[in-house]
Formats: C-alpha cells, structure tokens, sequence
C-alpha cells in the first residue's frame, strides 16, 4: 500500500461526521476514530513501515540512535508496536496514571536513564496528551528525541510541540486525509 492509498483506507475506516467533543474540550464537526484504523492488520503494517522510515529521519537528522519507542495506553499502543515490528527497536508503554496495584509504575517496559526515545502517538490535536507521557518519560531519564503523530488535526500541535522544545513531525495531517471543516 502505498502513502497515498494509505492515507485513503485511514480515512475510510475512520472519519465520522457529525458533533464531537474533543480531549481539548473544543467540539468539532468530524472524529478521527483511530480504534477504527488502529484495529485492521493491513493499516498497521503500512503504518509501521512509515513509521521505520520516520525513526529513520529522526536518527539521521539528530546524530543519535533510537534506543527504545514509546507510546501511550490505549490509542498508542497498537501504533508503537506495529513501529517496534518494522524498526526492530524496543517499546515502553507509559499509562495515563501511576497503576494503583503490583509494580504501581507509570511506564511498563524497561527505560535506562539516557535513553534515547521517540514518542508514537495516535491523533494530534493541540498535543496535550503526548506532551503529559513526554514528561512522564523526560522525569524517568529519557531524552525524547521527537514525537510522531499518525495524524495532525492541525489545531496546535506542532506549536505546542515547539513551545514545550519537543520535536514534532506526523505521517498524515487531516488534510492528507481528505477532511474539509
């Protein structure tokens, strides 16, 4: 499948329309669903393939080596482990909260201190939720090296981002994906 084709079955699994309201509050005429994406096979390999040569951009215009990926429950999840698969590079999984059982950790996986991390996300808005889990993982040792998004609704993510010193880049914007306001 290629970028195009990609961008076209995402946005076919997934773009509702109607009155939504978002993590930010905002309400918006059109949900991106990632569960809708995130769930079929044939999306996520595709997904996991760009996310290789994204981490692979990341690497080259760094100077550093990716140590690990990570990304945040539940959305998250799927999409850094296709990105695990396709790069061969370990993954941590950073809850929402601390669990209040067990190992009661924040971050499942293992994370050494100095760790080199790019951050997986699903559907960027404002970039709220990816900048909580970056702290989570900078305040465990981390250097996160860049957040990648899935898709950028193009709301103030990449300005939050740049705000916060986060680098950030996305594989689709909502424009890519067809989506008019």
């Amino acid at each position: 499948m290629n970028r195009t084709q990609l961008a076209e079955a995402i946005s076919s699994a997934c773009v509702l329309r109607g009155t939504f309201t978002l993590r930010s509050g905002r309400t918006s005429n059109y949900y991106i669903d990632k569960y809708l994406f995130s769930t079929k096979a044939d999306i996520l390999k595709a997904l996991g393939e760009l996310f290789a040569t994204e981490i692979a951009a990341v690497e080259k215009a760094t100077g550093k080596s990716v140590a690990r990926l990570a990304g945040a429950e539940l959305g998250g999840i799927p999409l850094v482990t296709t990105a695990c698969m396709s790069t061969g590079k370990p993954c941590i999984f950073v809850r929402n909260a601390k669990k209040e059982y067990g190992t009661a950790k924040q971050m499942e996986g293992r994370l050494d201190k100095g760790d080199t991390v790019v951050f997986v996300e699903d559907v960027a808005t404002t970039g709220g939720q990816a900048l909580e889990a970056v702290k989570v993982l900078q305040d465990l040792g981390a250097n996160v090296l860049c957040v990648i998004a899935t898709i950028d609704r193009q709301e103030g993510a990449t300005e939050n981002m740049a705000k916060a010193g986060v680098p950030f880049r996305a594989l689709f914007t909502k424009t890519d994906l067809g989506i008019k306001e």
